[in-house]
């Protein structure tokens, strides 16, 4: 009976409620530009992706990870390559071609120096857990969602994105990445703490130790802020230059 429950929710909370979304690029200059490792944000257009946007005050609801080509998850229906992998609240994690967002506004965050043996552990992670399903198990989890604008105290709301028991064959769409980042011992939002130097020579020097956030408590925009990712624009990455364009004349 719950577990009816929580998947008529997850079909409730996934049907698009608004189409707002900008492309920023054009779908060739995305195409060029992504590469293995890369994660892809996404503004999304349903109702939960209205409650995370404003839960975490940010433009982008999702989070998924290109793999390309390489990464060999099969194809979609319609015969094109999966090169994307994402939990989607109904379908669990899944891989998906990259065209599935071709008319969304998405931004690129690039993991700085990711080293090809990380990245083969990255893949590596993600294929292993194809078919896992998101995190249904609590009901009440799903029906915070059902409210656009949850009345939650400020302090409190990022709490409010980690999602029920914890099993590790379940996910939600940034804990996933997030949580395979850290397995290659990558940074994305670490707390960090100054301690006194082990070097005898300096008693007023200080070393920097991270310590890990929990997985579940990562959301999309933490890639965006995280300072050991790059924001990539494809458009400037594709050589702009502001005086080809040809404006309208008014």
């Amino acid at each position: 009976m719950f577990n009816w429950i929580s998947k008529a929710l997850a079909r409730y909370l996934s049907k698009p409620v608004a189409n707002f979304s900008v492309s920023t690029s054009t779908w060739e200059a995305l195409v060029a530009t992504i590469r293995p490792g890369d994660v892809l944000l996404v503004e999304g257009d349903t109702r939960v992706s209205v409650a995370i946007k404003y839960l975490t005050q940010s433009t982008w609801s999702h989070a998924a990870l290109y793999l390309g080509d390489q990464a060999a998850m099969g194809q979609s229906r319609n015969g094109e390559q999966n090169t994307l992998v994402e939990a989607d609240l109904e379908e669990g994690i899944r891989a998906i071609p990259l065209s599935f967002y071709r008319h969304s506004h998405t931004r690129i965050c690039r993991a700085v120096d990711l080293e090809a043996e990380d990245l083969k552990a990255l893949t590596a992670y993600s294929r292993e857990r194809l078919g896992h399903q998101y995190d249904l198990k609590n009901i009440v989890d799903l029906a915070r969602y059902l409210f656009p604008t949850p009345p939650v105290p400020a302090r409190y709301r990022r709490r409010m994105l980690a999602l029920g028991s914890g099993d590790p064959t379940r996910a939600i769409c940034s804990s996933f990445i997030a949580e395979g980042f850290q397995q290659i011992r990558y940074p994305i939002l670490p707390e960090v703490f100054s301690l006194p130097s082990n070097d005898p020579r300096c008693r007023e020097c200080e070393r920097e130790i991270y310590r890990i956030r929990h997985h579940s408590l990562f959301a999309p925009r933490d890639f965006d802020a995280s300072p050991y990712f790059e924001v990539i624009k494809p458009t400037i990455a594709q050589g702009f230059d502001y005086r080809s364009l040809e404006w309208l004349k008014s």
